[in-house]
């Protein structure tokens, strides 16, 4: 969750696809000339796991054109076989 974060705020697109399950992944995260947030800060709420599938509850903040934003999840995550973490959904708060 922490890495995913890290590329959001650095505008690392590839990464955040990269780590994202195929069958939820978008085809591009922001459009050409769209205005992305700056990202300020992540509270891990909670984060737990049970055998292949984890759950991050989680609070990010960023500045937009239109003011502060903040974004409460709870993502649902995948062990890959290879031992990788990905992304697949959650739900807003």
């Amino acid at each position: 969750m922490r890495s995913r974060y890290t590329a959001y705020a650095t505008g690392n697109d590839d990464y955040v696809l990269s780590t994202w399950a195929e069958e939820t992944r978008p085809a591009v995260l922001f459009e050409a000339g769209e205005a992305r947030p700056k990202w300020i800060s992540l509270e891990i709420l909670s984060a737990d796991e049970e055998g292949d599938i984890g759950h991050v509850h989680f609070v990010a903040r960023a500045r937009t054109s239109a003011g502060a934003m903040k974004l409460e999840e709870k993502s649902r995550f995948r062990r890959e076989k290879d031992g990788r973490w990905l992304y697949v959904d959650g739900d807003l708060s």
